[in-house]
């Protein structure tokens, strides 16, 4: 049952059946749209939307589907009931387009694979449009909707006539013409013309009795008469005769073929109810499209649970001025029946109430409805409505009379699968006597477990709400700092009216809104100023929730990245080793080839002292060349560094370095050592022995060197230097993944040539990918002969210690 009769004009759906109609084709289309009722059986109405959301994916998909010729032919087949009526050619135009349509959607919906638009299917069970008759509907009028010139035999025979005397006509009638236009008997420009359906000639008045002929017309005034020549008579009289005979012949084919269509009038009927439901399909998926709608997940049971719902009227409204509609999320359940909204005068309240509505109903008459995918939608047997003033003279009822009217309808009638929907409720008389009214008439609805939208200005309401199960409060958002609404629905809260914000916004007098205060007491105020600080902290937390996702998004944007840049880094290793390998293979081949053959030659010369030196120059041309590069100096042998042979002295350098100190003194396996002017303790394992020939030999190239060396800090100055300001501890903190992996690399690489034992990584916790980074390559390193986190007390895990071999 839908309450009240005036429902779909309140509610906005008149308007929605007016954007349908124009959608639709054919009054056929129309016919339906006007039809277009309420359905509360869930079977039925489930079958009317999938038929709209198949079509919305035909049109979707582009396919090939007929969309012109839905001509409402039912004029045409009434007539043609009538026993020795016939149809009009432009009456078998429409009939023989139409038909081919029909058949040109059955073969679509016959030939479209398996499972493609079941529902549309059923809808073309029993209809049939005969071949036969749309061939012999064909062979008289073609696709431009005239009569074909071969539809017989006779017909064709008189239209070749026709026009061979209508050639002969034209010929004659130019050369009375010619003749007169040279006597000067002709208005300017004059050409022959048709009048009562005859060829003539418009000649001047003075001249009229120069040409033999029948006055057929004048003109307006009088100056000029239109006769038809004495040379012509006959010709036109052939060519009446002819178009006589051919009508008659055009008649009885007429009346021969609405005889032939005549007994299949009961199935042109049932074709063109297809027709007109295809037409009426069609117009609400395109109404979809429009709307961005979609088919919710139907539940035969009363259930709304929407995602980003939108008021469809608003929505198109805005969509052409280029503007957006706040989206709305509602759930009612039947634990959770009835939505008391409150909020600010203009805050979209009543808004909210009528897209529940308008959806709703456009639902239950078979239309996609315009909220997210995934949302769920029920079925209601019943919507009721009160909304707006209808103070009546005729009745005698005030607006408050009306809203109680409504009122008593809604308690005799609303149950279980009733959906209530309420506007202002409780408005129109004494606030105290109408809010407690108004408490009584939800508190029943309640109990009688009915579903509903009421917007409302009442505490006591928003009260009962707050402690009642199956009621549920919601607030239209706003902005307390600038007094805008926010228009989006959020559940679960009451909202306030802002109503002595918005008087000193309006620049109200000062005096009047603090006695307005006192007047509407301490706790009023108190209440409202706690729903504002609430939606002053609601929307702060709103801002910090959207912040921390938006870093949330960057950081896993940043470990992506890394992780990117670590798989690339693993492969381009992998390919250089293997590419290095590769040309150490080659290499070692093509040497050890060589080298047999310098072999082979020296064995061949006997080993003579010139030949033998030929051979090994010319073994150190091919190293050179293959190498593309000098051939490194010999270094002077170093010695192992040997903890007995060692005193203090003795020149050292650590392992794999070039620079050397200066050992001080020895204390078991540790060792101290003088590097430029600092000292240094190290494990003597990390020491060898320089002899002195290298000594000499560095000497020499630090004195070749020399402005080199001062511009950049040579061998044992740079190690001295860079061991006097390094430090055991990295703080990585606040570094991106990238920057922090270099960091790292470096500074590992300086700890291992100053022969640092223990190593300390700051990178905090945070979500793991600093500590990630560096953990992963530490391990990758063989100087790295631990990695683990440091004491709980210093850190924990937000420190990493290395321990170097």
């Amino acid at each position: 049952m839908i309450y009240p009769q005036t429902f779909e004009q309140k509610i906005g759906f008149q308007q929605v059946r007016e954007r349908l109609s124009e959608l639709c084709l054919s009054q056929l289309g129309r016919h339906y749209v006007q039809k277009m009722q309420f359905q509360p059986r869930a079977d039925e109405l489930k079958k009317l939307l999938l038929q709209t959301d198949e079509f919305r994916q035909l049109l979707n998909a582009g396919a090939d589907f007929p969309s012109q010729y839905y001509h409402d032919v039912h004029p045409h087949l009434l007539r043609a009931q009538l026993p020795g009526a016939f149809l009009e050619v432009a009456a078998f135009f429409q009939i023989k387009m139409s038909l081919r349509t029909i058949r040109e959607a059955l073969t679509f919906f016959t030939q479209a694979p398996e499972g493609l638009y079941p529902t549309l299917r059923l809808l073309g069970i029993g209809v049939q449009a005969d071949r036969n008759l749309l061939l012999a509907l064909d062979k008289v009028v073609d696709d431009e909707g005239h009569v074909r010139d071969d539809a017989t035999p006779l017909l064709r025979q008189l239209r070749q006539e026709l026009i061979n005397r209508q050639g002969i006509l034209r010929r004659s009638i130019a050369d009375v013409l010619r003749k007169a236009r040279s006597e000067g008997w002709t208005p300017e420009g004059a050409e022959p013309t048709i009048r009562g359906g005859r060829l003539v000639l418009p000649i001047v008045a003075e001249h009229k009795r120069r040409i033999k002929g029948l006055i057929h017309d004048e003109s307006a005034t009088g100056q000029t008469v239109y006769i038809e020549p004495e040379a012509v008579f006959e010709l036109n009289n052939d060519i009446k005769d002819l178009e006589n005979a051919w009508h008659r012949e055009l008649v009885r084919i007429l009346i021969s073929l609405t005889d032939q269509l005549r007994p299949h009038i009961p199935d042109l009927r049932r074709a063109y109810q297809f027709l007109g439901l295809l037409d009426f399909v069609r117009a609400k998926a395109r109404l979809a499209q429009q709307l961005e709608a979609v088919l919710p997940r139907l539940h035969p049971r009363p259930l709304i649970r929407w995602e980003q719902a939108r008021h469809p009227l608003l929505y198109l409204n805005f969509k052409e001025q280029g503007r957006e509609v706040v989206p709305l999320d509602l759930e009612l359940t039947p634990e959770q029946r009835i939505l008391v909204i409150s909020g600010p005068n203009a805050g979209g309240k009543s808004v909210a109430m009528k897209t529940v509505g308008l959806v709703q109903y456009m639902l239950q008459c078979g239309l996609l409805i315009s909220v997210r995918e995934g949302s769920e939608a029920g079925v209601f047997d019943d919507i009721f409505l009160d909304i707006g003033d209808e103070q009546s003279l005729e009745n005698d009822l005030s607006t408050y009379s009306s809203h109680l009217t409504h009122m008593k309808q809604f308690l005799l009638l609303a149950n279980k699968r009733s959906l209530v929907l309420i506007d202002e409720f409780g408005t129109g008389t004494e606030p105290v006597l109408g809010g407690a009214i108004a408490e009584a008439v939800l508190s029943e609805l309640n109990r009688v477990r009915a579903f509903g939208v009421i917007t409302t200005h009442y505490t006591n309401l928003k009260n009962l709400a707050e402690r009642t199960p199956g009621l549920v409060n919601g607030a239209m958002r706003y902005d307390p700092k600038h007094l805008q609404p926010l228009y989006r629905l959020e559940t679960g809260k009451p909202g306030s009216s802002f109503a002595l914000e918005i008087a000193r916004k309006i620049g109200l007098p000062k005096t009047i809104v603090e006695r307005a205060s006192q007047l509407v007491g301490k706790e009023k105020v108190r209440y409202d100023r706690l729903l504002e600080e609430l939606e002053a902290e609601k929307a702060q937390l709103e801002k910090r929730s959207a912040e921390a996702e938006k870093n949330e998004r960057r950081m896993k944007k940043l470990a992506q990245e890394y992780q990117e840049l670590k798989n690339h880094v693993e492969e381009t290793r992998q390919d250089v080793i293997r590419e290095a390998k590769q040309k150490a293979k080659l290499l070692l081949k093509d040497t050890n080839a060589q080298i047999e053959a310098t072999i082979q030659e020296i064995r061949t010369a006997g080993a003579e002292k010139e030949q033998t030196k030929a051979a090994r120059q010319k073994l150190d041309s091919f190293v050179q060349k293959e190498l593309k590069t000098e051939l490194p100096k010999p270094r002077g042998t170093r010695e192992v560094a040997d903890p007995k042979a060692l005193k203090p002295g003795d020149k050292v350098a650590l392992i794999g370095q070039e620079g050397y100190g200066e050992l001080v003194g020895l204390k078991g396996n540790t060792a101290e050592v003088l590097f430029g002017g600092l000292k240094t303790i190290v494990k003597v394992a990390q020491l060898e022995k320089v002899t002195r020939s290298e000594i000499r030999e560095r000497e020499k190239e630090a004195a070749r060197k020399a402005p080199a060396s001062e511009a950049r800090s040579g061998s044992n100055m740079d190690v001295t230097g860079r061991m006097a300001g390094f430090s055991t501890t990295l703080d990585l903190r606040g570094e991106r993944a990238e920057d922090a992996l270099q960091r790292v690399m470096n500074y590992v690489d300086d700890a291992i040539m100053l022969g640092v034992p223990e190593l300390k990584f700051i990178h905090g916790r945070g979500n793991g990918v600093l500590r990630q980074v560096v953990r992963d390559y530490l391990h990758s390193q063989r100087a790295v002969a631990s990695v683990a986190d440091e004491h709980a007390d210093r850190g924990g895990d937000g420190v990493t210690v290395a321990v170097l071999k």
